[in-house]
């Protein structure tokens, strides 16, 4: 079901890919060139592959714990483990970019990830039990990982305008998305402030994606649902209700980037939970009148391309 507070939207229904049920679902990614999505079972382990024309996941054991995947043009991903950044193409081909932070808090693990649009690797941590004010967000330029805000409880989400002008980005526990000035060539970001506020009876804010008209599309942990709101003006525009309580994460893709793939969890759910929530830890797509962009490869490790 769609919410309509107060746009008009013309949804088809929430459909949900049979099979695969993770444990912490997350980070859904559109690898344009392969054409299909990639997203990670974080306490599973695992790193999917899901083809929509077939409907066929691959999985495949990461050995640890895995925070996010970002694509790589020339095919496979980046991915952010307990140990590291590494470079990963299937079956089992790795090699690693960067060791985990020096600087980083003990017990914490990086938790979502995106690339710029220079194709520098933004990749926040958490402490593995959310204790407040543990993690960071890094940028990942020239072959080191820069902690560029510190005292994140989770870090979560990241996005960019259509101008590339503004960075998005969600620390879960502050109930709220914020914009910063991105400088593309730098990298730098400024002006930290709030541009959309969720109430906690919506849920909280995790996962998150910026469509092709600058619109925020925000997955709501405990909220049940994937929320759109304009950041000039914080207003929510809609919701599409998910029959999962805990929803993850979401990502324009598809042939036409107009699928939006939406990821949810079932980790630290109780018994009467799961009976309401069955259909937790799957995957589920909405086919959609919008339409996202694609997916910005990694790009930069030391002075060579991927």
């Amino acid at each position: 079901m769609i919410h309509q507070p107060t746009t008009s939207f013309n949804f088809s229904d929430v459909n949900v890919f049979p099979g695969v049920t993770s444990t912490l679902g997350e980070g859904p990614v559109w690898h344009h060139e392969e054409q299909l999505f990639y997203w990670i079972d974080i306490s599973g382990k695992k790193l999917h592959r899901l083809d929509l024309a077939s409907g066929k996941d691959q999985s495949f054991d990461m050995g640890s714990m895995i925070g996010a995947v970002v694509p790589v043009k020339a095919g496979g991903g980046v991915v952010a483990l307990e140990t590291g950044i590494y470079s990963f193409n299937a079956p089992d081909q790795f090699r690693k970019l960067v060791d985990y932070p020096a600087d980083a808090a003990p017990n914490t693990r990086f938790n979502d990830g995106k690339c710029d649009p220079a194709g520098r690797l933004w990749i926040g941590t958490m402490d593995k039990n959310a204790k407040p004010h543990q993690g960071k967000l890094y940028r990942m330029d020239q072959g080191k990982l820069v902690a560029v805000l510190e005292n994140i409880s989770i870090s979560n989400g990241l996005g960019w305008s259509p101008d590339q002008q503004t960075m998005y980005y969600i620390d879960t526990f502050e109930q709220a998305v914020y914009g910063f000035d991105f400088d593309g060539v730098s990298g730098e970001i400024s002006q930290k402030r709030i541009v959309v506020t969720i109430s906690d009876s919506m849920g909280s804010p995790d996962g998150m994606t910026v469509d092709s008209t600058g619109k925020l599309w925000i997955a709501l942990w405990g909220g049940s649902g994937v929320a759109c709101f304009d950041p000039q003006t914080g207003q929510l525009l809609g919701k599409i209700e998910v029959p999962a309580l805990n929803v993850t994460s979401c990502e324009f893709g598809g042939p036409d980037l107009k699928t939006l793939l939406i990821t949810t969890a079932r980790e630290g759910l109780n018994e009467e939970q799961l009976a309401k929530y069955p259909l937790s830890g799957k995957v589920f797509f909405v086919n959609t009148p919008f339409c996202g962009f694609k997916s910005n490869y990694f790009k930069y490790f030391i002075n060579s391309v991927l």
